[in-house]
């Protein structure tokens, strides 16, 4: 597979063991849709498309390096998680050959389609025009990123074409423990903005709280409550305690819960306490809200409709 490294880097990375500055390269892929499977095809998605491998967001909780080989990573790349990213060159071309009507989409369960490196890149438009000209029965964007309101011209032509979702994280309503958890991603106040601007342009889009890291429940279920009018999603950290198999919390978020003093927040039992204290919260305002598998279902079209409140 042919790579290519684009000139110039993203921002500088804090780990010394990483190479710094971040890179970003291109390179030819096989294939864009992947067969989903486990939970993202229980949910009711036939497909997956990540336009990109690795995330130069590179969150400290993030569980896609945990997967390593199963995620189709290689060593380089769950030891230096957020250090460089390789974006799909050909992902449109692929696309306008694989997509079929039928297919309900998921985008993307291992990188964020906005991530950094997207600003450069520009790989999503085409991406999104490929769908517009060959519509899947659903697709669903999984982001963290403002970048997004780049594209809303394209996502306004999508919605009138298909199924369209944005499921936006917000995953703490505290800006300091924003920068300890995930420091490269856009500021609490953004992404809430980003959220209305997107519910005010007819996008359906839910705000999801996942992973839920430190903060006062009841104030973060209030920001979700007041930037969109869907059902809010949650989930909280994944613990090794809790989930014996698959993927969990890096490492390195642990490290930072000790160091903060937030170790609780990995404690199932307390974990079953703040997701309480949000449910009641939203459910108090007459909204739906679901955790976990239950919460992702209603992403797509098995579980809740992707237009409904």
């Amino acid at each position: 597979m042919a790579r290519a490294a684009l000139p110039g880097p993203v921002g500088e990375r804090a780990s010394h063991s990483a190479p710094s500055p971040a890179r970003i390269a291109l390179a030819s892929a096989r294939s864009i849709l992947s067969r989903t499977s486990g939970f993202i095809a229980s949910a009711g998605f036939t497909h997956s498309l990540s336009p990109a491998r690795n995330c130069l967001f590179g969150c400290t909780y993030c569980y896609v390096p945990t997967l390593r080989v199963r995620a189709g990573l290689k060593p380089a790349d769950w030891r230096h998680w957020g250090h460089h990213t390789t974006h799909k060159s050909n992902a449109a071309d692929l696309l306008r050959r694989q997509l079929r009507p039928s297919q309900v989409i998921y985008c993307s369960p291992l990188v964020d389609p906005y991530q950094p490196s997207e600003r450069q890149v520009r790989g999503m438009p085409p991406i999104l025009r490929a769908l517009c000209k060959t519509p899947p029965a659903a697709f669903v964007l999984q982001t963290r990123g403002c970048l997004i309101l780049r594209d809303l011209g394209l996502l306004r032509e999508l919605a009138a074409k298909t199924q369209l979702g944005v499921s936006f994280s917000l995953t703490t309503d505290r800006e300091d423990v924003r920068r300890f958890y995930e420091p490269h991603c856009d500021p609490i106040e953004d992404r809430v903005r980003t959220i209305r601007a997107l519910e005010e342009a007819g996008i359906p889009v839910h705000c999801t709280l996942a992973p839920i890291l430190p903060c006062n429940p009841e104030r973060l279920a209030d920001l979700a409550l007041e930037c969109s009018s869907r059902a809010v999603i949650a989930d909280p950290l994944h613990t090794r305690q809790g989930k014996p198999l698959g993927a969990v919390t890096r490492p390195e978020a642990l490290r930072i819960s000790r160091v903060r003093g937030f170790q609780r927040w990995h404690d199932l039992s307390f974990q079953r306490d703040i997701v309480g204290v949000v449910r009641r919260r939203v459910e108090a305002a007459g909204r739906a809200f679901g955790v976990g598998i239950e919460g992702f279902r209603m992403l797509a079209p098995s579980g809740e409709r992707l237009g409904a409140g």
